[in-house]
């Protein structure tokens, strides 16, 4: 079973430690905190050591196993008048080297308990009419640190003839009674008989609590059993793996227990080993309460009592491991298949998987606990991911677990070793196929069903140099009508298709400089309007305006949601300028570049920038790559160039993270840790503190991480914000990525390659089913949270009024964007 490691324990009174430990090292002690219901004093702390100037004050008990460094006892004498009495125990006190308090009321005699939690309590019984001395006893009883308190009654001295009964004063909470006598050495012999006798059992009685909270957080099952082997106790790990409660167990024999199928077979060796006073260590198979049988390695000890008999055996039982096939079976199968390596899960964890603890923390046991398989010797490195952990403590819980349990944690495993952990699972495309290709297209980077012949999707874009001409354009000198279509380009309600119109498709420059001035940009980068419109000039001409959607109107759109998100009160509380610069940027070259086909296209197609980026965020890396190769190739469009180079680098990874969150594949990942890592915690602070506390709520918004989590969100949701906006652009977009979708369908077919959405068929799509899926799988629940975050309820109205005109249409079967003229 092996040696457990050293516990240390201590409280402000009393140092335990394992008897193995050096006599030499007292001062290694962790604090014990009261995780527990045993009666252990409040106020424990670390001892870092043991000084007294009085010699008898430090004194060493030993309890069993333990050892126990007594620290300078604390008396508390209560007496209404100073007399004789009181000065003997003062001066008896000082003779024994403890320290003494002295309380003349019973008001200040409790404060002064609650205060140092003495080990020895005098109360003057004899002047009755000072105070009432049983009273204040009870009073003091009804304390929790009064458990391991001492406490005296002093009495006149009586006649045979008057003597009383002492129960009154038990009842009333007294340890015993002193009979007066003020000789200094009678109360001091009385005061070190209190301390060898009741005061050291009260210790020992402390370190029992200490052992017990020890036995309830064991991971080992332990049974203790008197002489007669009648259960006197079993811990919370027993009462898992075998199934019981110990209300069911305590005071049975063990053998009304059905704890073995050979029992015939065992009993008698381990009665005569155990009952020799030796230890028997061996394996067995034991039932629990459900009638499995469950392998264990088991030990039983036997502990003397009075008179050197055997009083009580304690039983530690762990279900059995096979390590050694198990680290077989893993080492064969990593061998054969990386990606088969789940199949090393045994039907029955209880009984075949690996305890990482049993190989990695009982350096102690010898060699036999040291067969570290290459499994276990990754879950034990010092650098550990989170669901690593997770999954230990999920395989830890699986070895006590009940079979329904274990199975169920086994489907639990199998989630969590997949890589898309926050991706919901769609079932068969018969019971919404446009829900699943629509997902399907937008959630994957590629399925690559091809056989035989590779196809090549590769579309050669020549980019405008620097030298091509640019109109001259600044805010100064922007076309009366162009300056009209932007006027309120601070409205949620700005038509972006009527700038579109008013720009001959070139909304991006005029609206670009126009939201840049709004927000400084140019003075935060320190370049010039003339750069900055070049800059915006390059971007645009390389947005394929031949695309119904994915062009560089979209890329206005989501510039100008991206800049209304940036207003908003809550976001800019979390926010710092660059943030906000970065944003802006971010949205504006989104999609630079985009072919009007979906990374699955393009990864199906074998495409240049598929292979370039191996199949993964093939997009959206290319946007990012192609946006800063566009900016630093030539200084009179690189808007960074005068940038110090940590803030160029701090603002480039930014725009980096916020190009990269807008791929699909990673949608519910980052809707989820933005609900959970900021949400839920603003959501605490303000139920807790009613308006909710300013600095709690600075703390969540404004760290780092959660600023990233925010840029993403805010980038995410700019990106397809179409279902949000006023029913005619809504349906406007609708009908673009429709067309979109359509054009990749009808080329699909026409290469022979896999179609990813075969709904988008433009012969057979239902467009309101499509709008209906999109917002049920995407848009409802991440802007739910954004408007929780950002309080946004001109959006969601919009929302909920595009999303009954999608279902009306559904309803009378109509598959077109709008219903036919009356």
């Amino acid at each position: 079973m092996g040696c457990a490691p050293s516990i240390h324990i201590s409280d402000s009174r009393v140092v335990y430690h394992s008897s193995k430990e050096s006599d030499e090292s007292p001062h290694q002690t962790n604090t014990l905190s009261q995780q527990h219901n045993h009666s252990v004093p409040p106020g424990l702390f670390i001892k870092s050591s043991h000084t007294s100037t009085y010699k008898a004050a430090v004194t060493e008990v030993q309890f069993g196993p333990m050892r126990l460094h007594q620290d300078q006892l604390q008396v508390l004498l209560v007496f209404a008048k100073e007399d004789s009495q009181s000065n003997g125990f003062c001066c008896a006190c000082e003779k024994a080297g403890f320290k003494s308090n002295i309380a003349k009321t019973p008001e200040s005699a409790l404060e002064s308990f609650l205060d140092k939690h003495h080990e020895i309590i005098i109360i003057d019984h004899r002047q009755t009419r000072s105070f009432d001395a049983e009273a204040l006893c009870r009073s003091i009883r009804a304390t929790k640190p009064s458990e391991n308190a001492v406490i005296i009654a002093v009495v006149r001295r009586q006649s045979d003839r008057d003597e009383t009964s002492i129960m009154p004063l038990i009842s009333a909470g007294f340890t015993r009674r002193y009979v007066e006598n003020s000789n200094v050495m009678a109360c001091y012999n009385e005061l070190i008989q209190l301390e060898y006798g009741e005061v050291r059992a009260q210790f020992k009685l402390r370190a029992c609590n200490s052992l017990f909270t020890t036995l309830e957080k064991s991971q080992e099952a332990i049974e203790i059993t008197n002489e007669d082997h009648k259960i006197q106790y079993v811990n919370p790990a027993f009462e898992t793996t075998m199934g019981y409660q110990k209300e069911e167990l305590y005071g049975k024999e063990l053998i009304e227990v059905p704890n073995n199928e050979k029992k015939s077979d065992f009993i008698d060796n381990i009665n005569s080993c155990i009952k020799s006073g030796k230890e028997w260590e061996g394996v067995y198979y034991a039932k629990n309460k459900n009638g499995d049988n469950i392998q264990q390695n088991v030990k039983i000890i036997p502990v003397f009592g009075h008179r050197g008999k055997i009083r009580h055996y304690v039983s530690i039982s762990r279900p059995c491991n096979d390590n050694n096939k198990v680290e077989k079976q893993c080492e064969r199968v990593q061998a054969e298949s990386q990606t088969d390596i789940q199949s090393c899960r045994h039907k029955d964890r209880r009984k075949g998987s690996l305890d990482v603890r049993s190989t990695t923390s009982r350096g102690s046991d010898g060699s036999s606990q040291r067969r570290h398989s290459s499994m276990a010797r990754i879950h034990s490195m010092t650098i550990e991911a989170p669901i690593t952990k997770v999954i230990n403590i999920i395989n830890s819980a699986q070895e006590n677990s009940p079979m329904p349990v274990a199975e169920a944690l086994d489907r639990v495993l199998e989630i969590l070793r997949t890589t898309e952990l926050y991706s919901p699972q769609l079932g068969t495309k018969d019971e919404d196929p446009h829900t699943n290709d629509l997902v399907g297209g937008l959630m994957t980077d590629g399925l690559r069903r091809l056989s035989g012949n590779e196809y090549i999707f590769s579309s050669k874009h020549v980019h405008p140099s620097s030298g091509h001409p640019i109109s001259s354009l600044s805010l100064s000198d922007i076309p009366p009508r162009i300056a009209q279509a932007m006027e309120n380009e601070e409205d949620w309600e700005f038509d972006i298709f009527e700038l579109e119109a008013a720009t001959h498709k070139r909304p991006l420059v005029y609206l670009g400089l126009k939201m840049f001035a709004r927000f400084g940009v140019c003075s935060f980068l320190n370049c010039s309007e003339a750069t900055l419109r070049s800059w915006l000039h390059i971007i645009e001409s390389n947005y394929h305006s031949s695309n119904a959607y994915h062009n560089s109107t979209h890329s206005a759109d989501v510039l100008h949601a991206t800049a209304y998100f940036l207003c908003k009160e809550r976001v800019k509380q979390s926010l710092e300028p660059i943030d906000e610069v970065a944003a802006l940027i971010a949205a504006t070259v989104h999609d630079v570049d985009h072919p009007g086909r979906t990374n699955s296209f393009l990864c199906n197609a074998g495409s240049e920038l598929a292979i370039l980026y191996n199949d993964t965020a093939v997009l959206e890396s290319h946007h990012a790559a192609l946006a800063f190769q566009l900016t630093t190739r030539d200084d009179k469009c690189n808007i960074f160039k005068n940038m110090e180079r940590n803030e160029y680098r701090t603002l480039r990874q930014a725009i980096i993270d916020m190009v990269l969150a807008t791929e699909m594949t990673k949608h519910f990942e980052h809707v989820n840790k933005f609900v959970n890592s900021i949400n839920k915690p603003l959501t605490a602070v303000e139920e807790n503190e009613g308006t909710g506390d300013d600095d709690a709520v600075k703390t969540v918004l404004t760290s780092p991480e959660n600023r990233i989590l925010i840029k993403r969100m805010l980038i995410k949701c700019a990106d397809i914000s179409n279902p949000c906006r006023a029913l005619e652009q809504c349906i406007e977009w609708a009908g673009r990525i429709s067309e979109e979708y359509f054009a990749q369908t009808d080329e699909e077919k026409r290469q022979g390659l896999p179609v990813v959405m075969p709904v988008f068929d433009r012969n057979t799509c239902s467009i309101p089913k499509s709008q209906i899926s999109f917002v049920d799988y995407f848009i409802s629940d991440m802007f739910d949270a954004w408007d929780a975050f950002a309080d946004l309820p001109n959006l969601m109205q919009h929302l909920d009024n595009n999303f009954k005109y999608w279902k009306s249409l559904d309803e009378r079967q109509l598959k077109t964007l709008r219903p036919p003229p009356e």
